[in-house]
């Protein structure tokens, strides 16, 4: 383990700064590209984005918590870097593949780790039709928005909207409405992680809607879709005691 090739990565905070140029001088640091494991230091929106730069070459993420949430991130310490990352478990997760159509008919395609979100742009509620692998399910939602969240993001926004949190090996996928107006009891479901599914906005010139995949955002779609897709995958590193897996548990018995 002692061979291996450590990269550090940092945020723009300066406590993160700080945490990557101590770790490089005590373990020592290389590019990226020649890195065996990325270390990730700062909150997760670093650790969204690490995980979008490393989709082509299957590298591992272990994160540092130096930002503000760090759900994905593993507790910061100095110590026994080496020996932490040893005995580390492994999560692999798979994105959400995002195709949104906007009003000149221009396609837009993307990934998400965390979630795909539909919000609405203005002050008008959007309204959106919800189709299930080519099944209309729902004919029409008033809402701020619609968001699909992996196990691994529903603890993110989706939670923030009430939606269910998912054990992080559950083959499973969480539709959560944002502020839903009509039909006013409707909770959302959740759907295999096979699910093809179709959301096509209605009265798109009143209701402008924009589409979120992770960090991007694509204004004015008419329709937009979204799957799993299964034959990309990132390892994440945790800590040992301290997995993902028990994280996404121990936060359904918070209050």
């Amino acid at each position: 383990m002692g061979d291996l090739k450590l990269a550090f990565i940092a945020s723009d905070a300066p406590e993160a700064q700080d945490a990557a140029r101590a770790l490089a001088k005590r373990y020592g640091s290389v590019d990226a590209q020649e890195a065996d494991i990325i270390v990730a230091l700062g909150g997760d929106g670093l650790m969204l984005q690490t995980l979008h730069s490393v989709l082509d070459d299957g590298k591992a993420i272990y994160g540092m918590n130096r930002g503000s949430v760090g759900f994905l991130m593993n507790e910061y310490g100095e110590e026994d870097l080496r020996g932490r990352l040893q005995s580390a478990a492994v999560t692999k997760i798979h994105p959400l593949r995002m195709s949104a159509t906007d009003i000149e008919g221009k396609q837009h395609n993307a990934l998400a780790f965390n979630e795909v979100s539909l919000l609405r742009q203005t002050h008008q509620a959007a309204k959106i039709r919800i189709s299930v692998d080519r099944k209309v399910r729902l004919e029409e939602l008033i809402c701020d928005g619609i968001l699909i969240a992996t196990p691994a993001g529903s603890t993110a926004y989706n939670l923030s909207a009430q939606g269910p949190i998912l054990p992080i090996s559950s083959p499973l996928l969480a539709l959560t409405p944002i502020s839903a107006f009509r039909p006013r009891r409707w909770r959302g479901a959740i759907l295999p992680r096979e699910a093809e599914i179709r959301l096509t906005i209605l009265e798109t010139a009143k209701r402008p809607v924009s589409a979120v995949a992770d960090h991007n955002e694509f204004r004015n779609v008419t329709d937009v879709q979204v799957h799993e897709d299964s034959t990309i995958s990132v390892n994440m590193l945790f800590d040992e005691g301290h997995s993902l897996e028990e994280r996404v548990v121990r936060e359904q018995f918070l209050y």
